[in-house]
């Protein structure tokens, strides 16, 4: 089993620790790639993992509730936890809200479960994102303009792939193939560009960092086994709602927190240590669901 879940995660972190070591040594501007990766990859890969495969509301809409939950309770338990050490909820909250399921869960879901679980995990990954781009800004700036939501490229690649799949049309399969094609380049970018924004970031709040990085993987599986027992899931999303529970916080958090000026250096902290602390986390909750 040992040696299972070591060969699922070490691709995760040798591509995370390639991106790592070069962004000390080279320092890349990574700022077009990453834009093209939200605006043409990522939805992409979003696209063609909906679109090629039947929406059956009875099958997914019991996922969505469950990452909905998962992230509304993830949250709700920040702000206690916030509200009780005196700590900033502005900054505590979002870090424990918002996991980083792009990055790593997405990739860690193929690697673990297989290509079959790519549809349902972007699913998982889309309502976090929905929510962090809608309820995560807003909570940092009450004068957001939740209207943008609408123009972002992942979210309408969404809305696309559903209506490809509700309406029981198929994608012509050299189309679809083009377009499950520049959606492969984004998992191993967003690992790489994950490793460079790390070599970024700085530990300046050790402590807080430390509460953010184990907060965030803990209450999310306690909520997760909460739902796994409550809820009736087949044994792929059961893993899968387990898994996304454990993931550390989401880079997305830390450029949040210094676009809004929410002391981005305590939120670099929550998410640096946050994903290092995942070589700890992702094996337990691994151990776990693996049969």
């Amino acid at each position: 089993m040992l040696l299972r879940i070591i060969a699922i995660l070490f691709p995760l972190f040798a591509i995370v620790a390639v991106g790592f070591v070069v962004g000390r040594r080279k320092r890349p501007d990574l700022t077009q790639a990453n834009q093209l990766n939200m605006d043409v990859f990522v939805p992409a890969l979003v696209f063609a993992a909906l679109a090629s495969k039947p929406f059956r509301p009875e099958n997914d809409i019991p996922l969505l509730l469950a990452t909905l939950v998962l992230v509304v309770g993830s949250g709700l338990a920040g702000w206690a936890l916030a509200r009780v050490l005196g700590i900033a909820p502005k900054t505590l909250v979002p870090p424990v809200m918002f996991n980083n399921c792009g990055n790593l869960g997405l990739p860690l879901a193929v690697l673990a479960f297989g290509e079959q679980a790519l549809a349902p995990a972007v699913v998982m990954f889309m309502v976090s994102n929905l929510m962090h781009f809608s309820f995560g800004a807003w909570l940092l700036d009450h004068n957001v303009r939740l209207v943008t939501l609408w123009k972002v490229p992942s979210v309408l690649a969404t809305f696309a792939g559903l209506a490809v799949g509700m309406s029981g049309q198929t994608v012509w399969p050299p189309l679809l193939t083009a377009i499950r094609m520049l959606g492969e380049i984004s998992i191993p970018l967003m690992l790489f560009a994950l490793g460079v924004r790390l070599s970024d970031s700085r530990i300046t709040a050790i402590g807080l960092g430390v509460l953010g990085a184990v907060a965030r993987p803990v209450i999310g599986m306690a909520i997760a086994a909460a739902l796994l027992v409550v809820m009736d899931f087949p044994p792929q999303q059961q893993a899968l709602v387990l898994t996304f529970g454990a993931l550390p916080p989401a880079v997305l958090n830390y450029i949040f927190a210094e676009r809004y000026h929410q002391e981005p250096d305590k939120v670099a902290s929550m998410v640096l240590i946050g994903n290092l602390a995942a070589v700890v986390f992702l094996p337990i909750a691994l151990a776990f669901v693996l049969p």
